[in-house]
C-alpha cells in the first residue's frame, strides 16, 4: 500500500479557514490551523478549525476515514493540525454566523503537528480574562480574531501610507535610533557606550533634527514609518515605544502639508474603516478652539461650546463679589450651557461638582434659567443682579429650563476644566452622534508659553519651529505674542498629527535660542551640527508626525495603545512576558562602566 502524501512537503494549503463557501462544494481542500472546539456526536467528530482569517467546521466520519477519525477523538482545544477533505454542503445545519456556515469538510486525512496544553484563559472574542494575565501570554491573546483584525487593519494602513507618499514623490529614508541625548524636549532613554566608557547614547524620541537634514542635503520630500522612544509617565494613549508616520517637504508652506496630509488620510480611512471622507478639512486657530471648547484638540462632533462673560463682569458688574475679584486678578469667566439641564437630575447636576474637582476646579457654581430669566437652585440666585443675568442669558442663549454651569480664574483652568466636562457630559448625554467622523486642523499655535516652574518661556511645540514673518519682530521683546507656524491635525477630540514649518534661518534660530534662555554656547553644544547644516544653505522645510498607533487605535475602534499594538508594554513600562526590564549581572555592568543603585523599596509590577 503507497504511503500516504504528507502534509507541508506534499500537500501544500490549498485554502484559509475562512473563505470556503457553497461554491467550493465538491473539491478537495487542505487545511491547517488550531482546534477551536471539538464536539462528539453520535460517533461522528467535529472541529472547528481556526487560522487568522476564520473558522471553518471539520467532520470525522468512521466510515470515511477510521485512521483519521481515531485520532480526531485525542484532539483538544488549540492543538495543531493539518486536514485533508472534500467540502460539502451542510444543507439544513447552515451557521448563519459564519462566512463558511454553508460547509464543512469531510476529513479524509489528519495530522497533528503539536499538541497544546489547556490555555490559561479561553481563545475566544469575548472574553474577562484581567489584562495582566493576557498581556503575560500575549501570544496567546494575539490568537484572538479582534487582535488579529486590528493587526491587519493595521498592516494595510502601513501598505496604503507607503503606497500614497511613494507615489507623490517621497522617499522612504531611515534615521539614526541611536542618538546625542538633547535635554529639553521629552525625557531620553539612556543607552551606555561600552567603547565610550562614561558617555551614553539617547534613543531617538523622533526623527526631527536627522529628517531636516535631510531637506538640507537635498532630499525634497522624505518619510519614514519609524520608531520613537520616549521615558515618560504612561497612561492608555501612551507608550514608551511608539510609532509615527514622519514625513518632511522642501519648498512648501502650510497649505501644501494639508493637502498631502488630507490625502493620505482618505487613504487610511478607506482601507481601515472602508469610509470616504471630504477635503479639505476645517480650520480653527489655537485661540478660537480654546475660547470655544477650551482645548487644543476640540471633538466637534457635536455642541456644548463654551462661552466667555469676563467683559459683563467688567462691564455690567454681576452683583456677585467673587467674579470681579478674579478678573483683577487676571482671570476670566466661563460658562457652559446645558440645554434643558440635560435632563439630569438635581442629584445629578450636584454631582458634576465632584467631577469639576476631579478635574484640578475648586468648586462648581451654577445656575438653572426659570421663569422670565430668573435663576434657580443657585447660591448666586441672590447675588447676581438682573442686567447680569440678562446679559449673560442672551450671550449664552440660554431659555427657560437651562443649567448654567460656570468656572472662573486662571484660563488655564478654566480652560481645562470646562473643556473636559463638556466632553464628559456630551458622553453621557449621547450627543456624539454614532459613526460621524470630524476632522480639523488647529493653527497659529503660541511659539512660547510661560512656564511658573521655570520662571521663562519654554517652546510649545520644539525650538526649531518657524515663527510667523510678520511676528519675527517681537521674538526678544514680546515673546509672549509670537504665533508659530505650527499645526495639530485632531479627530474626534483626538490629537492624531502635530508639525510645523521649520525655521530654515540660521539667524532666526539663533533669535529662537535667545528667547528660550539659550545662550550661543549651550545652542552649540547641543545642536551645532544643525546650526552648521543651516549655515550651508537650508531650503524652506516643514513637515508633519502623524501617530500610528492612535490612529490604528481610532480607526479600529480599540480603547487604548494596548489593543493596537502587538506587544505592548503595562503603564509602568514593564512586559508582563518577557519581564523587561531585568536586572543585569555585575560583568555586564561593568563592561560598560555603570554602576547600579540598589532602591529602596521598589515596587513590584502588576499591570
Amino acid at each position: 500500500m503507497p504511503a500516504r502524501p504528507r502534509f507541508i512537503q506534499d500537500l501544500k494549503r490549498t485554502h484559509s479557514c475562512g473563505v470556503l463557501t457553497a461554491a467550493d462544494i465538491g473539491k478537495t481542500v487542505v487545511l491547517f490551523g488550531w482546534v477551536q472546539n471539538r464536539r462528539d456526536h453520535g460517533g461522528c467528530v467535529f472541529i472547528d478549525l481556526r487560522d487568522r482569517e476564520g473558522l471553518t467546521q471539520v467532520v470525522f466520519e468512521p466510515e470515511t476515514d477510521a485512521e483519521a477519525h481515531q485520532l480526531a477523538g485525542t484532539l483538544r482545544l488549540e492543538y495543531v493540525v493539518a486536514v485533508r477533505g472534500e467540502v460539502r454542503s451542510r444543507g439544513s445545519q447552515v451557521n448563519p454566523r459564519l462566512p463558511t456556515g454553508e460547509i464543512e469538510v469531510r476529513a479524509t486525512q489528519l495530522e497533528v503537528f503539536n499538541r497544546a496544553e489547556t490555555p490559561p484563559f479561553p481563545i475566544e472574542d469575548r472574553i474577562d480574562t484581567a489584562e495582566e494575565k493576557r498581556l503575560a501570554h500575549r501570544y496567546l491573546d494575539l490568537r484572538r480574531a479582534p487582535l488579529q483584525k486590528v493587526l491587519v487593519i493595521r498592516h494595510r494602513m502601513n501598505q496604503a501610507a507607503r503606497t500614497y507618499l511613494s507615489g507623490r514623490g517621497f522617499l522612504e529614508l531611515e534615521t539614526p535610533f541611536l542618538i546625542r541625548s538633547t535635554p529639553g524636549g521629552a525625557r531620553n532613554f539612556l543607552v551606555p557606550s561600552r567603547q565610550n566608557p562614561g558617555k551614553f547614547y539617547g534613543l531617538a524620541e523622533s526623527p526631527q533634527l536627522f529628517k531636516q537634514l535631510y531637506m538640507v542635503a537635498g532630499f525634497d520630500r522624505y518619510f519614514q514609518i519609524v520608531k520613537c522612544f520616549r521615558d515618560e509617565d504612561l497612561r492608555g494613549d501612551r507608550q514608551p515605544e511608539f510609532t509615527q508616520i514622519d514625513l518632511e517637504m522642501s519648498f512648501i508652506a502650510e497649505p501644501d502639508v494639508f493637502a498631502i496630509v488630507e490625502g493620505l488620510m482618505a487613504e487610511l480611512f478607506r482601507v481601515a474603516k472602508g469610509k470616504e471622507i471630504s477635503a479639505p478639512f476645517p480650520r480653527l486657530t489655537y485661540d478660537e478652539a480654546m475660547a470655544r471648547y477650551g482645548v487644543d484638540k476640540p471633538d466637534t462632533r457635536f455642541g456644548l461650546p463654551l462661552c466667555e462673560v469676563t467683559d459683563l463682569v467688567r462691564a455690567a458688574g454681576s452683583g456677585l463679589p467673587l467674579l470681579p475679584q478674579a478678573v483683577e486678578q487676571g482671570g476670566v469667566v466661563k460658562l457652559l450651557c446645558l440645554p434643558g439641564g440635560g435632563g439630569l437630575s438635581r442629584t445629578e447636576l450636584d454631582g458634576l461638582e465632584g467631577v469639576a474637582k476631579s478635574f484640578g476646579a475648586r468648586g462648581l457654581a451654577r445656575a438653572k434659567i426659570g421663569a422670565g430669566g430668573e435663576w434657580t437652585q443657585s447660591p448666586l440666585a441672590k447675588g447676581a443682579s438682573p442686567e447680569f443675568r440678562a446679559a449673560v442669558g442672551e450671550r449664552a442663549r440660554a431659555g427657560e429650563g437651562d443649567v448654567l454651569l460656570f468656572q472662573f480664574g486662571k484660563p488655564k483652568i478654566v480652560n481645562g476644566v470646562l473643556g473636559q466636562l463638556r466632553t464628559l457630559l456630551a458622553k453621557r448625554l449621547g450627543l456624539i452622534p454614532e459613526g460621524r467622523d470630524d476632522l480639523l486642523w488647529v493653527v497659529d499655535f503660541p511659539l512660547f508659553e510661560y512656564s511658573d516652574e521655570a520662571n521663562a518661556y519654554v517652546a510649545s511645540h520644539h525650538p526649531f519651529t518657524a515663527p510667523r514673518p510678520e511676528d519675527v519682530a517681537h521674538l526678544l521683546s514680546e515673546p509672549g505674542r509670537v504665533k508659530a507656524r505650527a499645526y495639530d491635525l485632531v479627530l474626534n477630540g483626538n490629537e492624531i498629527g502635530g508639525g510645523s514649518i521649520r525655521i530654515h534661518d540660521s539667524a532666526v534660530q539663533a533669535q529662537v535660542f535667545r528667547a528660550l534662555g539659550i545662550s550661543d554656547e549651550e545652542a552649540r553644544a547641543k545642536f551645532g551640527f544643525l546650526l552648521d547644516a543651516l549655515r550651508f544653505g537650508a531650503p524652506p522645510h516643514g513637515g508633519i508626525a502623524l501617530g500610528m498607533d492612535r490612529l490604528v487605535m481610532l480607526l479600529a475602534g480599540g480603547e487604548s495603545l494596548r489593543d493596537v499594538i502587538p506587544f505592548p508594554k503595562t503603564q509602568r513600562g514593564t512586559d508582563l512576558m518577557t519581564g523587561a526590564p531585568g536586572e543585569v549581572g555585575h560583568a555586564q555592568l561593568d563592561e560598560l562602566h555603570v554602576a547600579a543603585v540598589p532602591v529602596a523599596g521598589a515596587a513590584k509590577d502588576t499591570g
